[in-house]
């Protein structure tokens, strides 16, 4: 009697597979994690019973258009009551620039079951949809901005704002992500710089103190911490929420104006800053703020781990507006 042959791998196990396999290997972060748990869902939503056979060039196609036109998005920032009809219209699909992280993420899924013999189907090396996007905007905090949130005065109401505080300037003056400040540990400190182990290269790299990165970590030498954590931390969810809380207090209000693109339209929103500040606003400020004040962009780029001037070129063209606005001053002034 002839054997049985072993039954394929269906294309969500084999995604479950690249998921433990890629998340030990590379130490995935838990942000990468969500990401790719998102992809899944995502998939799972568009085709249940979708196989690596029919993800064709026009499968793909359809995936996007399911991603761009039908995905339901999480909670809104509105009540529902306060909702009007363009508000509920967001809720449905998502913008251009978030399709092509997902098929970014999709890609390297794909080459890696393609690596491993799963999947013979090449049709997503030529997919390459046009999608409308615009730069990335990049927020960052200016100088006065950041004196007015380190002398804010916090009443009792707030005081618990002091430690949001506390991590947030971290993040701003030492080119931290936070998840590289949520693993930081008081065996990593030395007597004049820190170092830091990059989540997402695996770099260690050594930052020296400046004021302000050191009065944070003396302050904090001494809390009771199990593993040894040089600062108290928060989930990085809850942590973005009180940011912003405390930007508003400090008055972070200026308007920002963001343009999207889902599918041919043309979104614009605007914004008061605050709302658009989180963990990830420190890293961009630090690096904008270094620029600024003339620090070469490759020793920038030896701080923050960047390996090509292409990442650091949105940063160099907000630093160029920068000077070229503050010549305008000398307008009149004779």
């Amino acid at each position: 009697m002839a054997e049985a042959k072993e039954k394929p791998l269906g294309f969500f196990e084999v995604f479950d597979m690249f998921m433990k396999e890629c998340g030990e290997k590379n130490a995935w972060t838990v942000a990468t994690s969500k990401k790719m748990d998102s992809l899944r869902v995502d998939l799972m939503a568009f085709k249940k019973n979708i196989s690596f056979e029919n993800l064709t060039d026009s499968t793909l196609a359809k995936f996007v258009a399911y991603l761009r036109n039908e995905k339901k998005l999480r909670t809104p920032r509105k009540k529902k009551a306060d909702r009007d009809d363009e508000d509920t219209d967001a809720l449905i699909g998502v913008k251009n620039s978030m399709i092509e992280k997902k098929l970014g993420f999709l890609r390297w899924f794909l080459k890696w079951a393609t690596d491993h013999g799963y999947n013979d189907n090449l049709a997503y090396r030529a997919f390459h949809p046009t999608l409308k996007k615009t730069q990335r905007q990049v927020i960052y905090l200016t100088k006065e901005e950041l004196s007015r949130i380190r002398n804010l005065e916090l009443d009792q109401d707030h005081s618990r704002l002091e430690l949001v505080r506390d991590i947030f300037l971290f993040l701003c003056f030492s080119r931290l992500r936070y998840s590289d400040a949520y693993n930081l540990r008081r065996g990593d400190i030395k007597e004049d710089s820190f170092e830091s182990v990059n989540i997402k290269t695996w770099k260690r790299v050594s930052i020296e103190f400046n004021e302000i990165t050191s009065d944070i970590l003396q302050k904090y030498k001494d809390f009771p911490s199990k593993d040894e954590r040089a600062l108290p931390c928060y989930t990085n969810q809850a942590l973005n929420r009180e940011i912003k809380e405390l930007c508003q207090l400090a008055g972070i209000n200026d308007e920002i104006h963001a343009v999207s693109y889902k599918g041919n339209e043309r979104k614009e929103e605007r914004h008061p800053k605050w709302e658009l500040v989180g963990t990830y606003t420190g890293r961009r400020t630090f690096i904008v703020n270094a620029l600024s004040i003339g620090i070469p962009p490759n020793v920038v780029m030896k701080w923050t781990g960047h390996n090509d001037y292409k990442a650091m070129k949105p940063y160099i063209d907000i630093v160029d507006f920068i000077k070229a606005e503050s010549m305008t001053k000398f307008n009149g002034l004779l």
